[in-house]
């Protein structure tokens, strides 16, 4: 259904709580705590809360990542955030992330503890901290952080935007899709143009650029998010997209990492919390090994 009657704005906006939408019961024009509730603190110096969204998914890829390459001053517990229950608005975790969005961690490896919020900061802090998934040769280094920062200012339009108009809007509005629908289109176009000349996004190197990218726009061409979207956007004509994507795909640290705070698909590729690298064997083990 389309609303193309027109809609003036009122002098001075106001609150509607019911405005419709999958996720209106916890969309708010404001921000602070709603409920006292402390954070569970586990047995490693990183602590994550977060939910395998997207953005949680990048985190937990990068963790993996680097317990493979060998340091173990990555090991992580991983908390569920249920933010449709918002858990996202009790008082610790607004401590550790005042904008009360997933993902949100805390590195107690420091006296006193930092505390680490927004994707894009977390994959860039821990790269510092581990000196891994980050180039050191500057050129290189800022072609990787350029493809950081264009996913953390493109990617709104792919789920505030195109996601949500398309798959959660509670009907169906023909300019905002159609709006939202090309902007995904061109930046689709961008990517699939630099990796035809590049096999990842930072050049030969597999960097933080990758895993801050693939969640999102590698997820949208498989069909991995907002229905049927693949198919309406034509994500099988972004070949060069579709290689990038099963390349990572295909790597054990990517497999164990989207497992992390899951709490959608297969039973078996689940993993609601995360303590130790154990946890990984109560699961389907050739899901991992490929």
């Amino acid at each position: 259904m389309n609303d193309a009657s027109g809609y003036t704005p009122p002098s001075v906006w106001t609150w509607n709580k019911e405005n419709g939408g999958r996720f209106a019961n916890i969309n708010r024009p404001i921000a602070g705590a709603t409920s006292e509730k402390e954070l569970p603190v586990g047995k490693h110096p990183l602590q994550l809360y977060s939910l395998a969204t997207p953005n949680g998914v990048k985190v937990t890829v990068m963790l993996e990542e680097l317990l493979a390459l060998g340091h173990k001053g990555a090991e992580y517990d991983a908390y569920l955030v249920r933010i449709t229950e918002g858990d996202q608005f009790g008082s610790g975790f607004v401590g550790v992330n005042p904008n009360s969005k997933i993902p949100a961690m805390m590195d107690h490896s420091t006296n006193p503890p930092v505390r680490v919020f927004e994707s894009g900061a977390i994959l860039l802090y821990l790269a510092e901290k581990f000196g891994a998934f980050l180039p050191t040769d500057h050129a290189r280094r800022t072609e990787c952080l350029n493809w950081l920062f264009w996913q953390m200012g493109s990617a709104p339009y792919l789920g505030g935007g195109f996601g949500h108009f398309y798959a959660y809007a509670p009907f169906k509005i023909e300019y905002a899709i159609d709006r939202f629908a090309m902007e995904t289109k061109r930046q689709l176009d961008v990517l699939n143009r630099h990796l035809a000349d590049n096999r990842y996004m930072a050049g030969d190197e597999y960097t933080i650029a990758d895993m801050a990218i693939w969640p999102w726009y590698g997820t949208l061409v498989t069909g991995g998010i907002y229905n049927d979207s693949a198919t309406f956007l034509e994500a099988h004509t972004y070949t060069n997209v579709l290689r990038w994507q099963k390349d990572i795909a295909a790597r054990p640290a990517v497999k164990r990492g989207r497992m992390v705070n899951r709490v959608s698909g297969p039973p078996e590729e689940q993993l609601h919390e995360r303590h130790d690298a154990g946890d990984f064997e109560t699961r389907t083990q050739d899901k991992l090994a490929g």
